[in-house]
């Protein structure tokens, strides 16, 4: 089969990434794509931090401004800057400009760190050497070459036939570029296999799938291959708090998740995610999201209700 070329990318790729995203965001909300790892944000006015799980991704602003704000670290980018998240972790997202007028527009490209581990393995030529860091989650400046890999990915919308031959080729190429990014230390600590950063992934994914059950953290370091302190500084240095801490900010949102969504009641939740007590859980509870289970769940769907009003036939 003949290579296909690829797509064409206009003298202007945040006209590119704004025309695709605004039709693809046409109201303020974050939209799923026809692409599995690819998804679609607009917001139409700045808005303070609100909690969120970012998973390991690549968060790309083409009109606007954010900021990410991770344990006591923030992370301000625009349109000359991405933000790159290695881990999944609990964060805090604002927006610092958008207007009506001009909102502020972006997509989130999920990352395969399969990927990055095969590039890293492959390709003697990619930089090894970078500046130190202690966090999972860094700022980078966002390369036209970069910038023109992610237009590429973004047109593939208006031409879905294609997505299944050309997405596999765009999206190797943005894990190759990003390699290539003053970003590519931290992708380097998270993606080889062996490194310490690999070894927190490999415990959080464990954390992820096991929420519910008693977390023995000497037991999870040794399945990691790592001694117990030496666990703990990195797992805190990369996530900004303790494994314990991690555990539990999983079940809460979970249990958030199981109550507005699949109509559990609050103490039946609570068991769901591991609690024995549902006062506990209640307590835990208010002081992660600042208001009682039963309230939340109604103060949240009652939004959803209003939003929907407003704007019927949303996804």
């Amino acid at each position: 089969m003949a290579a296909t070329a690829p797509l064409p990318v206009s003298t202007n790729p945040l006209a590119t990434l704004c025309r695709v995203i605004g039709a693809h965001a046409p109201t303020a909300g974050d939209f799923a794509t026809g692409i599995a790892d690819l998804s679609v944000y607009r917001r139409n006015a700045p808005a303070p931090p609100i909690t969120c799980i970012v998973e390991p991704s690549v968060v790309l602003v083409a009109q606007g401004a954010k900021e990410m704000v991770i344990g006591g670290d923030v992370f301000p980018y625009d349109t000359t800057r991405f933000l790159v998240t290695s881990l999944n972790i609990p964060a805090n997202s604002a927006v610092t400009m958008a207007s009506d007028a001009a909102p502020c527009l972006g997509l989130v490209f999920k990352l395969d760190l399969r990927t990055l581990a095969e590039l890293i393995a492959q390709d003697g030529h990619l930089p090894v050497n970078g500046q130190p860091f202690h966090t999972s989650a860094g700022v980078g400046e966002l390369s036209p070459k970069l910038l023109e890999s992610f237009a590429r990915l973004i047109q593939l919308l208006e031409e879905p036939a294609a997505i299944p031959v050309l997405w596999p080729l765009v999206q190797r190429e943005i894990h190759y570029r990003l390699l290539l990014s003053d970003q590519a230390p931290l992708l380097r600590h998270i993606a080889s296999v062996g490194s310490k950063g690999h070894r927190i992934a490999k415990a959080i994914d464990w954390m992820k799938l096991n929420y519910a059950a008693p977390l023995r953290v000497d037991e999870l370091a040794s399945q990691v291959q790592m001694g117990l302190s030496t666990f703990h500084q990195h797992f805190r240095q990369l996530t900004a708090m303790s494994p314990l801490q991690y555990q539990k900010w999983l079940r809460l949102n979970e249990a958030k998740r199981l109550m507005l969504n699949e109509h559990l009641d609050a103490a039946t939740a609570a068991f769901k995610v591991g609690y024995e007590s549902p006062s506990q859980f209640s307590r835990e509870y208010v002081r992660q999201f600042g208001t009682p289970p039963k309230r939340d769940i109604a103060e949240l769907r009652s939004s959803a209700e209003r939003a929907a009003a407003v704007t019927p036939g949303l996804p």
